[in-house]
C-alpha cells in the first residue's frame, strides 16, 4: 500500500523529530532493570536497552543509549515512549504487529495500539532499513525473555 503524499511528509516528520531528540536517553541501573546490546553490523547502528520490570512483567521504565541511522534511533525511541506500563501480553502483541509491520507480512491484530508506529510501513520498500527499524524491538524480545527467565 502507498503512502499518501501528507502521510509520508508526516512519517518523516515524526521520524526525523525523534532521530533529532530521542526520547528516552540514558542509563538505569536498579537491580531489577535489564541491560541488552543490540547492535547491527551490516551498518553500524548499536542500541544499548536499559529496562525495568514491575513484579507482574510490565515495563515500569524504560532508557536507551545508542548510535546509528535515524531509522534505529527513532524506531527505538518511539518504542520507549510506547511501551512503559503495558502488560506483557500487549507488549508481545506490539512487537509482532510492529515486526508484521516492518516487513509488510500476516495480519496486524491490533493497528490502533500501533499508533504512530505505522509510519515504518514505509521501510518494506528498503529492505536493508528493515533490521534498522527493528534492532531495539529485537532488544525488547530478548529484555522480555530474559527478565522470564529471571523470574522463573
Amino acid at each position: 500500500m502507498a503512502l499518501p503524499d501528507d502521510l509520508r511528509e508526516l512519517y518523516q516528520q515524526v521520524i526525523l523529530d525523534h532521530s533529532r531528540s530521542p526520547r528516552n536517553q540514558g542509563q538505569l541501573s536498579a537491580d531489577s532493570c535489564v541491560h541488552i546490546h543490540s547492535d547491527n553490523p551490516s551498518c553500524g547502528d548499536e542500541i544499548d536497552l536499559y529496562i525495568c520490570f514491575n513484579d507482574d512483567g510490565s515495563i515500569c521504565d524504560i532508557k536507551f543509549e545508542g548510535q546509528g541511522c535515524a531509522i534505529s534511533q527513532a524506531s527505538t525511541s518511539m518504542m520507549t515512549e510506547k511501551v512503559k506500563g503495558i502488560s506483557r501480553e500487549e507488549l508481545t502483541q506490539l512487537i509482532q504487529d510492529l515486526q508484521q509491520t516492518v516487513l509488510g507480512q500476516g495480519e496486524i491484530r491490533n493497528p490502533e495500539a500501533l499508533g504512530e508506529l505505522q509510519l515504518f510501513e514505509s521501510v518494506q520498500k528498503f529492505p536493508q532499513r528493515i533490521k534498522c527499524a527493528l534492532l531495539g524491538w529485537r532488544g525488547l524480545e530478548s529484555a522480555l525473555s530474559k527478565n522470564s527467565l529471571s523470574r522463573s
